[in-house]
């Protein structure tokens, strides 16, 4: 029978929009690190709904769905509090559980901890598990805790991705019709003023009076339009404010912000920005650009061991600038570029710190501001980051 607490749980679960996708790598990791912070052989993050147990990361075993009756983390994960289990076939919890005697396992040692939403739901757990009897000390055992609460914000973001993915593209079909729609009203505005203003010069009071009557309803109609494209941005996501930006002072402001980074690596920045180098945009927007190009290029090239150098730098192509940021790291190879542009995607470079987000928010940058972003083979060897961008309205590359 489901209960209302699983419809509430499936529901959360359902927003994360994970079920029947690729693994995340950003759990996978999660799992493989809870492995082996707890020295065990298999680690799995577990999803739990009215019926089944679905598994969507895992480390030393298959990914796959059980029932829910035959879970041991459904056993204990209402529950809320981390669960140590040094022998499962001395447990009554778990003592006929056929993970523990079999056909599906013969799991003895046993721990988890519940993976609990922001809005307070236990969707499931994080659990590590081996086939012979073991203990988790104190400190393992908040590890244990601390990685299950990251899923839980690996989770989030994807949840937010896709809310910024919905919003944008609402947004996108929002704006196309709005700015089609808005010709209409403001079309009428101007013929009727023009209208009252021809029967003025004509001495027709009463025919002026009408047009300006039929103009204000016009423009009360635009009004409404623009208050909604107004709150549908609040919800989804606003397009950027545009001003000329100074491309070299953005990068200058950029490399300030990075300073320490840049220090930590004894990397070398060249800069090849022309001073009257101006683009359409926001110039908060683009200075975070530009700081995560180059802070990836600094982070993935000093992983190797090797002495980052990198170059910037930005020329005029059409009525367009186009700023590069190569490198001398691994590089991305051609069947990974597109890949790498995704929330929490980190190619093949997982002993590199962080969640994998520079490039994905650059793109949603460089989407917002029309332009274009690619990767490449850099001349130094390592990866070529390629952002073109429009110049500011009326002034010439």
């Amino acid at each position: 029978m489901t209960t209302a607490t699983d419809t509430l749980r499936t529901d959360a679960i359902a927003q994360y929009r994970i079920l029947g996708e690729d693994t995340d790598p950003g759990l996978e990791a999660l799992a493989r690190l809870a492995a082996t912070v707890c020295a065990t052989p298999a680690a799995a993050v577990n999803l739990i709904d009215g019926r089944l147990q679905h598994t969507v990361a895992v480390a030393g075993i298959q990914a796959g769905v059980c029932r829910r009756d035959d879970s041991m983390c459904a056993v204990v994960f209402e529950n809320r509090q981390t669960v140590i289990v040094d022998d499962a076939s001395a447990d009554a919890r778990f003592a006929d559980n056929p993970f523990v005697v079999g056909p599906l396992g013969h799991v003895r040692f046993y721990a988890s901890s519940p993976l609990i939403t922001p809005g307070g739901v236990v969707i499931g757990t994080l659990c590590v598990f081996g086939n012979d009897v073991a203990e988790l000390s104190e400190t393992q055992a908040e590890g244990l805790e601390l990685l299950a609460r990251q899923a839980v914000d690996v989770l989030e973001l994807r949840r937010h991705a896709h809310e910024l993915v919905r919003s944008n593209d609402q947004l996108t079909q929002f704006a196309a019709r709005i700015s089609h729609d808005l010709r209409n009203p403001l079309t009428a505005v101007a013929g009727q003023i023009e209208l009252a203003a021809d029967a003025l010069a004509a001495g027709d009071a009463a025919s002026a009076t009408r047009s300006l009557s039929h103009a204000e309803a016009a423009a009360e109609r635009m009004d409404g339009m623009i208050t909604s494209l107004l709150a549908f941005a609040r919800v989804g996501g606003a397009h950027p404010q545009r001003a000329a930006v100074p491309l070299a002072g953005v990068v200058d402001d950029a490399l300030d912000d990075l300073a320490s980074v840049i220090e930590a690596a004894d990397a070398v920045v060249t800069v090849e920005a022309p001073r009257n180098g101006l683009v359409s945009g926001d110039p908060a927007l683009l200075r975070v650009l530009v700081q995560n190009l180059v802070a990836n290029a600094v982070k993935f090239t000093h992983a190797t061991g090797t002495r980052p150098l990198i170059d910037i730098t930005a020329r005029p192509t059409g009525d367009a600038w186009t700023i590069t940021v190569d490198d001398n790291g691994p590089g991305v190879a051609p069947a990974l570029r597109e890949r790498a542009f995704s929330l929490l995607e980190r190619g093949d470079a997982d002993d590199v710190p962080g969640l994998g987000l520079g490039l994905a928010t650059s793109r949603l940058i460089v989407g917002a501001h029309d332009g274009r972003i690619v990767l490449d083979d850099a001349p130094l060897g390592g990866a070529r980051v390629r952002v073109t961008l429009p110049s500011a309205p009326g002034i010439a590359p």
